[in-house]
């Protein structure tokens, strides 16, 4: 595969990190490339209230500003679905209920689907949590 889909892979990884540290909902990364030339992946996730959304999006937007910038932001004055374009990536922040009822999931049930867990973030129990004890 091109590098331009591996740098997209972790720009999408990466946006969904940034989401978890807001306790995002549901966050999940679609890898679309093969199903559509729009873009290559989808990161989709909610918040239970406008406030959690828009801190999502502003923390996301945010921290990438150094590096990449959307093309096109779309939803923020009503926060029920914002859209940020980054081209090759695509970012859904919905609010819980916005998100139960449009489904994207399920309009691309073909795509390769990740679920980041906050379990993924845990240190693993084998792992020592202090060295020099």
């Amino acid at each position: 595969m091109p590098n331009n889909y591996l740098d997209s892979k972790k720009l999408a990884f990466e946006i969904g990190e940034l989401a978890q540290q807001k306790k995002a909902n549901k966050v999940k990364i679609l890898d679309v490339q093969k199903l559509t030339s729009m873009t290559d992946f989808f990161v989709i996730c909610s918040g239970s209230s406008d406030v959690q959304v828009k801190a999502i999006t502003d923390h996301i937007v945010d921290e990438l500003a150094a590096v990449e910038r959307p093309y096109s932001r779309e939803g923020y004055a009503t926060r029920e679905w914002i859209l940020l374009d980054y081209v090759n990536v695509v970012v859904h922040i919905f609010h819980d209920a916005s998100r139960d009822y449009y489904d994207l999931e399920r309009l691309w049930v073909d795509a390769k689907i990740t679920e980041l867990s906050d379990e993924d973030q845990l240190p693993n129990a084998d792992t020592p949590l202090f060295e020099d004890l």
